[in-house]
């Protein structure tokens, strides 16, 4: 069932939570590396949920800078996996890939 007040109406929920909390709160307290990948993104980040993992990562590492990358790092992967999440859904309901990932597309990124 898609989050009250959004458009996605994605397989999403079937593979991740989604913590509630104040979007745009969170995404202004998220360094600026971490907000520009999230703009950068493929899918919705969810900002409430980057910014819970922005807190475990600083917590564990002894930089921020170390947290910074492991979640550049943890974003990119999430990325793949959805794409994967979102393919196989496609494929379940039309018998074939989506079109950019049969095709090896890669996610169009603005130069940093």
């Amino acid at each position: 069932m898609p989050h009250p007040g959004h458009n996605d109406t994605t397989a999403r929920d079937t593979a991740w939570f989604r913590h509630p909390g104040d979007d745009w709160a969170c995404y202004d307290s998220l360094p600026p590396r971490i907000r520009r990948r999230m703009q950068q993104h493929a899918y919705d980040p969810w900002s409430v949920n980057t910014l819970r993992l922005w807190r475990i990562f600083r917590r564990r590492h002894a930089s921020s800078a170390r947290a910074e990358r492991t979640l550049l790092n943890h974003l990119d992967r999430l990325e793949a996996m959805e794409r994967s999440i979102f393919d196989a859904a496609h494929r379940h309901a039309h018998g074939a890939s989506l079109p950019h990932v049969a095709a090896r597309a890669s996610v169009l990124r603005r130069a940093p």
